[in-house]
């Protein structure tokens, strides 16, 4: 049986600015302020980061319940509720936001448009807390699509004044496809000046797009709770191309590999890249003998810390 001869690395890959700066914050505090740092739902949704943070000292919740007077809350890069920020404040805890500038973006946006009258339609992942975030920015008025049949279904107390949002992880094409269908059920439908999916999610799927061409299979590093990295693995399905998602590099099986010469392999946003090296070495010890890193967009963007944890 042929062994994987040749590895393809996608470019980009893994983590973008956003999960950086999360990571960074939970780093900075627990340098600040010492153990135990509180985090409100997984930083990230990565399992290698969560361990490691949680090696470090922090302790992470989803109930606000669970943390103590005075304690340091961090809130995840993926955002969180109104009705939690108000809790967290009354509660006193002193609060660093890691939520994702991108996401505070698309917050920023739906309070400012909701003051002007509108309703609107959040195409995302029923249960995803980005967007419980995101529809918890407001307490009634927004509306949740996954798909193309719910578009149908959807109903809006009025027409005139609707406003579309969308996961910021969300794959590209899909989402693409959905809006289609607003614009066709509501014409007058406002679509963002910008899209929302986040430029990183859209260069990693951009990337696999082009790594597909060239591969016999896809290893997609990132953990099973990750929006952005289970996009990547069915995109590379939906260009005919068998693709695999691990979490850890152990997950990785030889018969995946069986017939397959070219060996592609990419992150999710929020998978560091330590375990990309460690797939490679796996991939090695089963045959392959060359890396390339394929072309790709260099991202530049850098997101500034908040106030009181800039060293």
């Amino acid at each position: 049986m042929m062994q994987p001869q040749a590895i393809l690395l996608a470019e980009p890959r893994g983590f973008c600015a956003g999960v950086d700066r999360a990571i960074d914050i939970v780093e900075r505090a627990l340098t600040k302020f010492g153990r135990p740092i509180y985090v409100r739902h997984e930083i990230v949704h990565n399992t290698f980061v969560v361990n490691d943070l949680k090696a470090k000292g922090a302790i992470f919740i989803e109930d606000l319940d669970d943390v103590p007077p005075g304690a340091t809350l961090v809130f995840s890069a993926h955002g969180v509720s109104k009705a939690v920020q108000l809790e967290a404040a009354a509660r006193g805890f002193q609060i660093f936001d890691a939520t994702c500038p991108l996401v505070t973006k698309v917050h920023v946006e739906v309070a400012k448009l909701a003051r002007e009258g509108y309703e609107f339609i959040m195409i995302g992942h029923k249960g995803h807390p980005e967007v419980e975030g995101t529809m918890g920015q407001l307490e009634h008025g927004i509306h949740l699509v996954e798909d193309v049949a719910d578009v149908a279904r959807v109903q809006p107390l009025q027409s005139e004044k609707l406003a579309l949002v969308t996961q910021t992880t969300l794959s590209v094409d899909d989402a693409a496809e959905i809006s289609a269908a607003v614009r066709q059920r509501f014409p007058l439908v406002r679509a963002p000046k910008q899209q929302d999916i986040c430029y990183a999610t859209q260069n990693r799927q951009d990337a696999v797009k082009m790594l597909s061409r060239e591969v016999d299979v896809v290893i997609v590093v990132g953990s099973p709770t990750s929006s952005n990295s289970n996009r990547l693995a069915e995109l590379a399905r939906k260009l005919g191309v068998d693709s695999y998602m691990v979490d850890d590099p152990a997950e990785l099986q030889a018969a995946w590999l069986e017939g397959k010469a070219r060996v592609g392999v990419t992150a999710g946003a929020s998978a560091p890249e330590v375990i990309v090296q460690d797939v490679i070495t796996r991939v090695k010890a089963m045959g392959a003998v060359s890396v390339r890193k394929m072309d790709g967009i260099v991202e530049s963007v850098k997101f500034p810390l908040p106030k009181g944890l800039r060293l």
